[in-house]
């Protein structure tokens, strides 16, 4: 498996895609904007939705009002954050595979944060019907926040942690 993640990163290396955003003088801190703007709206709407689980804020909406509200502010942050993470991937893929805070970041995003994400926008509907949640969606927001802002902090990371495989 590892030899097939390192000849995948090369190749997506090699891309016109990656080679192109590397050596432009714009691409870069483009793509880069455009990434922690996806992420921003992401992660903003997904923290409004499980503080509201957790009982934190005006109760004027129920949970599962809220979630509707957000729903597709929520996903245009996510796809708008995967394909400029992707894009900023394929800048370096061999430097990102061979960083343990980026391999952090990934076994949290994946499991954790898209499972959760989705069962927690499914469940909302039956969990969010009235003002006062269960107690097991308070529990599903929290973790999902903690989870959440562990991504983040292992991304943060991966800059300090930069090294060639």
């Amino acid at each position: 498996m590892h030899q097939f993640i390192i000849a995948f990163a090369r190749w997506v290396q090699s891309t016109h895609l990656g080679v192109g955003i590397l050596e432009s003088t714009w691409a870069f801190p483009y793509v880069q904007l455009t990434h922690f703007t996806g992420l921003s709206l992401f992660i903003g709407t997904t923290l409004a939705l499980d503080l509201r689980l957790m009982g934190v804020g005006k109760k004027s909406q129920t949970a599962a009002q809220l979630a509707d509200s957000l729903f597709a502010w929520n996903w245009l942050g996510f796809a708008i954050g995967i394909t400029g993470g992707f894009m900023l991937f394929s800048t370096a893929a061999l430097t990102y595979v061979a960083n343990p805070s980026f391999d952090v970041k990934l076994s949290m995003l994946i499991p954790a944060g898209l499972i959760l994400h989705i069962v927690n926008q499914r469940k909302v509907r039956t969990w969010g019907e009235t003002t006062e949640t269960p107690g097991i969606a308070k529990l599903a927001g929290f973790v999902e926040l903690l989870l959440w802002l562990s991504v983040v902090s292992a991304a943060v990371l991966i800059p300090y942690f930069a090294a060639e495989p």
